[in-house]
This record gives C-alpha cells, structure tokens and sequence, in this order.
C-alpha cells in the first residue's frame, strides 16, 4: 500500500506544507507568512509572538495531514531555528503538534533537499544546475561537481539583509553600500570554504527557489493568484532581476503592495532579496535565472516515499 507522506519546513519567513500520495501524487500545497525569524539576527532567540505565528499554523496543517491520511512526515527547521538559543525549544513544541519528527537541519543537509526537488524535473541543458536558495535567514548554494554535490550555505537572506543591512523602506545610498558590502563578504565567504563553486563561474545554469524569485516571476506577469504552473521553470533576466530591485527600493512598503503580483508579507522584505540575487548572478557571471517551485519540500517528500517505497519516488508532484 503506497504512503501518504507530508513534509514541512518552518522557515526564517514562510511555513510550509507539502502532502503527497506514493498512488496518487500531490495532494495539497500551502505556505503561510510567519516571520520566525523576526529579531533572531539581533537577538539570537525566537519572538514568543513568532512562535505562536508558527504554531497557529501548524495546527492547521496538522487538520490537512488527518484529512488526507497522512502516516509519515517530517517537519524541518532551518536558519532561524538553527541561530536561536531556544531553537531546541521551539522545535520540540512543534514536533508535538504535527505528530512527526522534527529536526533543525544543517546548511548542507538544506541544500541537498533543495537541490534534489529543483532538478527533478528539470529540462536538459549541458550546463549544470547551481541552486540559489534565497531563504529568510540564509541563502544556499548547491551544485553538482565532477558526480559530488558541493554546498554552502550563506548567512544571507531576505529578512536578515533587511534587518542587518538594507531596512524595510525606501533605500538609501548608505543602507544599498551597507547591504552590498554584507552580501559581497558572504559570497567571498562562500568561495573562500567551497573553492569548487569557481569552476562553474560562466558555466552553469542558475535556478533560483522560493519566495523571492517565485515573487519576481509574479510581479513579471502581473500575476495576483498564486498559478504554479505560471510560475513554474520561468527565465528571468538579470535586467528584469535588477529593474525590479531599483524599482521596489524607491518605494515604500505600501506602494510595493500595490503591485500585482507582490505577496503580502514579502513587500518588506523582497527588494533585500533581489539585492541578493542580483549579487549571486554577477558574482557567478550568468544573465539568466530559471524559477523553480520544486524545492526543498520536494526533494523531502521524495525521500520519504523512497524510504517507505522504493521506486515510488518518481510520483507526479505538481501541485
């Protein structure tokens, strides 16, 4: 009988839920705005009002798993979770209201999730796939070297670039030099630990998860519902990456939510996010990122139904 597995990930800005059916494929997708992360770059703790964000919504997810018959999951943490004194806390708090094991994951162990869903379904190119991650509390990078996947996590999202460097209103000059200086020093950071990631300079082909580049698609199309097949393997360019960049960092938080496309939650946060793609394009030397909804809930979903099922991985996973 095939399994019916849910994944969730209690990210730095988002909580997420993906449920699939080993028969029947995927079964429901949801993400909420929780802000987990708000105020763990100052002060290296949890808010008590991000975790009750966070648990109110576990608890409806925990409603989805019984409707759907959920027998396994796993709930992962990631870079707030990991920075925070009470982290173990939180996470034990968690586990108990979804049922399932919890654990906060590593940078690589993070990257490596993300880089198995985003190159599932990948169309073919000779160029190899690297993995941008633009999370909350850090970005990740991931890219397959001579058959060994090589990773590094970065100190960099758009929720920490935000509250450490670029603040969430218009920009200013010395806030752009500060945020620039941030991400500069997190991707010598990055080469510096993981020389290999120098041999796909000019070479591999971007593709970019979550929010902020499913956002930047959004805004592109003027698309106000969220449509993951409209979203979905989209070529963005690095003239539309920083077109949008300077644009929402003129504007106000305000003026940003009026934009179709623009989720709200991430009008404070997106133009840090982009600061940071941008950097990753130049800094890599490619002119094009290729969006993927498939990420690291895939790439869990698909571990546990190898676990339960092998062979029943390769289920449809769209929704």
């Amino acid at each position: 009988m095939a399994s019916t597995v849910a994944a969730l990930d209690c990210g730095s800005n988002s909580t997420r839920l993906f449920i699939v059916d080993g028969a029947r494929g995927a079964r429901a997708r949801q993400t909420r705005i929780t802000r987990l992360s708000a105020g763990v770059d100052e002060h290296a703790t949890l808010r008590e009002d991000a975790m009750e964000r966070t648990f109110a919504v576990l608890r409806e997810y925990r409603r989805a798993m019984d409707d759907e018959r959920v027998d396994r999951g796993l709930l992962v943490a990631t870079s707030a979770v990991r920075d925070a004194r009470n982290g173990q806390d939180f996470l034990a708090r968690a586990g108990e209201i979804v049922g399932v094991e919890a654990r906060i994951l590593s940078g690589n162990e993070e990257a490596t999730f993300s880089y198995d869903g985003a190159t599932a379904d990948l169309p073919p190119s000779p160029r190899p796939p690297l993995i941008v991650d633009i999370g909350g509390g850090s970005t990740e990078l991931a890219v397959v070297v001579d058959d060994d996947l090589r990773s590094f996590s970065m100190q960099l999202g758009c929720v920490r670039v935000a509250e450490r460097a670029l603040g969430v209103d218009v920009v200013t000059p010395e806030r752009r030099a500060a945020a620039e200086a941030m991400i500069e020093r997190e991707l010598d950071r990055a080469f510096a630990s993981e020389p290999r990631l120098r041999e796909v300079v000019g070479a591999a082909r971007l593709v970019g998860l979550a929010g902020t580049v499913a956002t930047l698609v959004a805004l592109e199309r003027a698309q106000s519902t969220y449509d993951r097949a409209a979203l979905h393997h989209q070529t963005l360019t690095r003239d539309q990456v920083e077109y949008w960049r300077e644009r929402l960092g003129a504007e106000t938080p305000a003026v940003r939510l009026t934009h179709p496309g623009m989720t709200e939650g991430r009008e404070d946060v997106l133009t840090a996010g982009l600061f940071v793609l941008s950097a990753v394009m130049a800094r890599f030397e490619v002119d094009e990122v290729l969006s993927s909804e498939s990420d690291i809930l895939d790439g869990m979903a698909a571990s546990m139904l190898a676990q339960s099922s092998p062979g029943s991985a390769s289920v449809t996973m769209e929704l």
